[in-house]
């Protein structure tokens, strides 16, 4: 018999109410796939609901539910599931009838192993398109979202040529960086502006996967390579030929698997687990971290010659707290977006409110000014403008603000400007404290309450009755 190159090792269900149907076509599929067989369309509908299947045959009559019954049940559970109608050769135009349904094709009976393989192979080749579609759509999308690098700071504008010198080339990149930098952007601004824009950009979080399968998830694995693995599956590197893989947090890798991705940047090639054929690809290795992996490498926790691969293109992608200038942008950003997704029309933000942003030290980064924005449109009204007795206490009077003073970073402000800040912030919290009543303020902070006013009024602190 012909062999046949199918694109994948598929969950085919088999349904016919005739024992030798079902054991006929088993026989032919059983060496390529992973068979499943049930003798009605209520069986049938249930393992669907339970379970994942790539492709059904399905008999077209049948005693309680017949073939067509069966098939609108499962194009109404599932459109995306091909089905293939085996029907006997007197009953042909009813299973052409069926393609009006939902049916992908049909084959009648009895069976020719050749003909059955290839209808097979082009459903399966087909259902493969579609998913390679769906992804692709997914990541235009993404890059829609992700593409736009928004700054003006001189630390970001490093960055960016960086970037564009090294997007032309196939050179790993190792992106470092403390969480919420934007080291995934900045990776995806890397491909979407090198020749492989047009291949697929995958990003991998390795913290993010099981030890036990993150292996599997990168070079795929072949059926019955651990419990489980029910079909054979493709990896992401095998998936990312001719495009990018992103592959963050890589600091979280085990020493043996750090082993295998060492052999791929040498060989530019792998075996899936379980597996014993080599395969061979064309992928551009971008990688990130928030820790750093020199010491890492000292302590004996991560592979020299591996930092050394990785680390051809360093790109640092400085901290939040780096790029005040940029938190204005960045703020008016995100409220833009979030303004238009959540249908609201929050007007601004306020200088007040912007400076509380802009003295905030921003620990999560730009994750977190995004989420905080996102929160306050939320909650927000529309026509409001955010201002500093809106925005959430932390932002107001946080710890960091006197650690960072007390370590001399705030020096250069001045003596009379930092107490000045910190009284401002100190009455602030009081102010909220008591929910903005001054007489209650002035109790807490023991002074008098014409002493709160004056300095109300000073310090330019907005309440409900000078607003």
């Amino acid at each position: 018999m012909k062999e046949k190159k199918l694109p994948k090792q598929a969950r085919i269900l088999v349904v016919d109410d005739e024992e030798g149907t079902r054991e006929s076509l088993e026989a032919i599929l059983e060496d390529d796939h992973d068979v499943v067989c049930v003798e009605n369309g209520l069986s049938a509908l249930e393992r669907i609901k339970d379970e994942v299947f790539d492709l059904v045959l399905l008999d077209l009559v049948m005693p309680e539910m017949d073939g067509i019954e069966t098939l609108k049940q499962i194009k109404a559970y599932d459109k995306t599931i091909d089905v293939i109608i085996v029907s006997a050769t007197d009953r042909a135009r009813e299973a052409t009838a069926s393609i009006k349904t939902g049916a992908y094709d049909y084959i009648t009976k009895p069976f020719d192993p050749e003909s059955i393989l290839t209808v097979i192979e082009r459903a399966l080749q087909k259902h493969a398109l579609e998913q390679e579609v769906h992804y692709l759509r997914f990541e235009v999308d993404h890059r829609a979202k992700y593409s736009q690098i928004i700054s003006q700071s001189k630390s970001m504008n490093k960055v960016i040529n960086i970037i564009e010198k090294v997007a032309e080339t196939s050179s790993s990149v190792l992106i470092t960086g403390e969480s919420g930098t934007g080291k995934e952007l900045i990776a995806n601004a890397i491909h979407t502006r090198s020749p492989r824009a047009k291949k697929p950009f995958v990003a991998i979080n390795c913290a993010s996967i099981s030890s036990e399968l993150i292996e599997s998830e990168l070079f795929g694995h072949e059926k019955g390579a651990f419990t489980g693995a029910y079909s054979r599956s493709i990896g992401k590197f095998e998936f990312a030929n001719g495009g990018t893989i992103f592959l963050d947090e890589i600091s979280t890798l085990k020493m043996e698997l750090q082993a295998k991705l060492l052999r791929f940047l040498q060989e530019r090639e792998f075996t899936k687990v379980g597996g014993h054929r080599t395969i061979k690809v064309d992928v551009r290795m971008l990688a990130a971290t928030n820790t750093r992996l020199a010491d890492m490498v000292r302590e004996g926790r991560f592979r020299d010659d591996l930092y050394f691969r990785l680390n051809v293109i360093p790109i640092e992608a400085p901290p939040l707290r780096r790029r005040k200038g940029d938190i204005p942008l960045l703020a008016n950003y995100f409220l833009d977006r979030f303004n238009r997704q959540l249908n609201k029309r929050l007007k601004g933000i306020t200088p007040d409110g912007m400076a509380v942003l802009k003295a905030y030290p921003w620990p999560g980064n730009i994750r977190e000014l995004e989420n905080l924005i996102e929160r306050m449109v939320v909650l927000g009204s529309d026509d409001q403008l955010i201002d500093e007795k809106v925005l959430p206490f932390d932002l107001l009077f946080h710890g960091k603000s006197m650690e960072n003073q007390e370590k001399g970073e705030s020096i250069d402000n001045g003596l009379v400007k930092s107490c000045r800040t910190f009284e401002r912030q100190y009455i602030l919290r009081a102010l909220r404290n008591c929910k903005w009543n001054q007489t209650q303020t002035a109790r807490l902070l023991k002074i008098h309450r014409n002493t709160l006013i004056k300095k109300i009024k000073t310090l330019n602190i907005k309440t409900k009755k000078n607003k």
